[in-house]
């Protein structure tokens, strides 16, 4: 568990909700596997429309999945009547997206008013062995006063 305490009791449900509407995560085929204060986690399976010219996970699939992480970690400490953008981040890729599947871990580093920071990990699983394969650094912004779109 994390040191965070949401503003929303029902963090995670609003949170699921959200990520259900994201059309991009579907598209990727990704899924919401953990939702705690400050921290979420996103799974991706491998397929051939994913990958870049060698096979591997494109970079931009990665940055997709480590953005949404981190987005949903922040996501999750904000009140019920506010939603999160993507300000800016960094990423790191440290070796190539080769294996069966992806999993981004988004943790918040530092939450204020207004901008929170998320440290992100996203990992490559290949023959049942995960390694770190991108780091991100990320700032979002917390917009009050308006709640995600409905779906539609």
């Amino acid at each position: 568990m994390t040191e965070f305490q949401p503003l929303d009791p029902g963090y995670e449900a609003r949170t699921r909700d959200s990520f259900a509407r994201q059309g991009i995560m579907q598209t990727l085929g990704a899924e919401l596997t953990r939702v705690e204060p400050g921290l979420v986690e996103i799974v991706l399976p491998f397929r051939p429309g994913l990958a870049q010219q060698h096979g591997f996970f494109h970079a931009g699939v990665t940055a997709t999945i480590g953005d949404s992480a981190g987005g949903y970690a922040a996501f999750t400490l904000f009140p019920a009547e506010a939603t999160v953008l993507t300000v800016e981040y960094k990423i790191n890729l440290m070796a190539p997206g080769d294996g069966q599947r992806l999993r981004a871990l988004g943790r918040v580093f530092k939450t204020g008013r207004t901008l929170t920071i998320c440290d992100v990990e996203v990992f490559v699983e290949k023959d049942g062995r995960e390694r770190p394969c991108a780091k991100l650094l990320q700032t979002l912004m917390r917009l009050d006063g308006r709640p995600d779109a409905p779906a539609g």
